[in-house]
């Protein structure tokens, strides 16, 4: 088949897709409660589905009052026995497929069940979504003329009891249909390769004879694959590297700190950059329109959604809202019950509703990044949001970056200690640390409060770290790649004084 007649097939076929949405865009809550029914009707004869009644949960407040939050330490006892290769325990049908997560907080293994319904319904689908959504919006778009430049997780996938563990990206490249990896660079061969300086040479000399039109992963680690192909093709622009390259699709962290550097690499006023919100728990969310920050929460994937006020999180007045019962502008804790046997799973992602009609959000954060030990309530949005500004106004860009509490001592207030590698440093530091504390006041009030006269929390530290510590930090932990990421807040000091401690900085 040629390459302009698969582009019209295939456009047309992506296209129908979207007219299906509109019954989610229509009737969430309908749409969402025939799911949820689907889901415990699947179950039912599980070891779960026993345990908790699924055969006489008939409606949402029955379900909910079922059974409790769960995190992974209360699933890991039965995702190991299904690991082992026992069936029926928390999803009907066996589970062969386990996505392998360590995140950044937690140095033990995850292994999340991923299910061939869940990888069929929600993570190919989501796929063919993000496909339909753009091409809806880009009528003249030309895509399939070319290959989308993918950079998925550097793990193969290892077999174990016959059953199979490696990252998200490893286990959907494996299994990805003919036309996917028919239109994908690079092969699956060297996606799949383990070691990471290796893989990025092989990419790199794969693609770029190729004629790349949208790329795919994480803007960090993108980045980083982006400027070695302009560093080995000696070009200033990688349109000059691959000339019909159109989009950028994007997840996994926050694309603020990076927006400026990718418009230098890539300067057309008319480049789009779609963002994605998906996890090896599911795929969640997907920008819907041309030049925007807000997800459409995609409601027909397998995944039942139930959300946490965080001003209720963890303490015990705590709440658990269906979609339906969602307010804008709130900061939510997100729980999840999905076709691969996640029963109201507390992922550790935060979001914030922009608008219920339809359902869109923007990710605030993790559940367990944050910094709260004043009561300045500091979430990843606004460190992020308040770093952007103050790069344009100290005119530097930023690689990477994290941010840890100053407890205080005596009579000594309190504060936020920043270490952050620069790409291009601003002029002036003490600028630059001023800029950044009137963005955080600016969109935090918690943090304003307590920063009014010095009054709890003094002015930032800023700590400039040497060129590679982020990364050198990843590889010590075998970190690189994939959806691995620096810690942005905590509440502790560990990561901070041993990332300082290989910075040569005084700890």
């Amino acid at each position: 088949m040629s390459i302009p007649l698969f582009n019209s097939i295939a456009s047309w076929w992506l296209k129908k897709r979207f007219y299906q949405m509109e019954l989610f865009l229509k009737y969430p809550e309908e749409v969402q409660v025939e799911l949820l029914n689907q889901l415990l009707g699947t179950a039912r004869h599980t070891e779960f589905g026993k345990r908790y009644g699924f055969e006489s949960i008939t409606n949402y407040e029955a379900f909910r009052d079922s059974m409790p939050v769960s995190r992974y330490e209360d699933m890991e006892p039965y995702i190991e026995r299904s690991r082992r290769g026992e069936h029926n325990v928390f999803w009907p049908t066996p589970i062969k497929w386990f996505a392998k997560s360590s995140g950044t907080t937690n140095a033990k293994s995850k292994f999340i069940p991923v299910s061939t319904e869940s990888l069929e319904d929600c993570h190919f689908k989501a796929g063919k979504d993000m496909l339909s959504l753009y091409f809806n919006n880009n009528e003249d778009s030309r895509l399939f003329t070319g290959k989308s430049l993918r950079l998925g997780g550097s793990k193969s996938l290892y077999e174990d009891n016959n059953t199979f563990f490696g990252d998200l990206s490893a286990i959907i490249i494996d299994n990805l249909p003919f036309w996917a990896e028919m239109s994908s660079t690079p092969s699956n061969r060297v996606s799949l390769m383990s070691e990471w300086e290796t893989k990025l040479e092989a990419i790199i000399n794969e693609t770029i004879g190729e004629n790349v039109t949208s790329l795919a992963g994480v803007p960090s680690w993108m980045l980083v694959l982006l400027n070695r192909v302009l560093e080995k093709t000696g070009k200033d622009d990688l349109f000059e590297v691959w000339n019909n390259l159109e989009v950028y699709f994007h997840g996994g962290v926050s694309f603020n700190p990076y927006r400026d550097q990718y418009e230098r690499l890539l300067p057309r006023d008319h480049f789009q950059y779609y963002e994605i919100y998906n996890a090896s728990e599911g795929f969640f969310a997907i920008q819907d329109r041309n030049r925007s920050d807000e997800l459409l929460l995609m409601l027909d994937y397998g995944i039942f959604y139930e959300f946490i006020p965080m001003d209720t999180f963890g303490g015990p007045d705590e709440k658990v809202l269906p979609l339906w019962e969602v307010e804008t502008g709130k900061n939510y804790a997100i729980v999840i019950t999905t076709n691969a046997g996640l029963w109201r799973y507390l992922i550790g992602d935060t979001v914030r509703f922009t608008s219920t009609s339809p359902y869109r959000i923007k990710v605030t954060g993790r559940t367990k990044h944050f910094i709260n030990v004043f009561g300045e309530e500091l979430i990843i949005e606004n460190t992020e949001e308040a770093l952007k500004r103050a790069c344009k106004a100290a005119g530097c860009e930023v690689v990477d970056y994290t941010v840890a509490p100053i407890f205080m001592q005596g009579r000594e207030k309190g504060g936020h200690e920043w270490l952050i590698e620069f790409r291009r440093h601003p002029e002036c530091l003490k600028h630059f640390t001023r800029e950044l504390d009137e963005g955080l006041k600016s969109l935090n009030s918690d943090y304003e409060a307590k920063r009014y006269n010095n009054m709890t929390l003094n002015m930032p530290r800023i700590n400039i770290a040497r060129k590679g510590l982020f990364y050198d930090w990843l590889k010590t932990y075998d970190k690189l790649g994939g959806q691995h990421k620096v810690p942005r807040l905590s509440n502790q000091r560990n990561y901070m004084e041993e990332m300082l401690g290989m910075n040569g900085t005084v700890v």
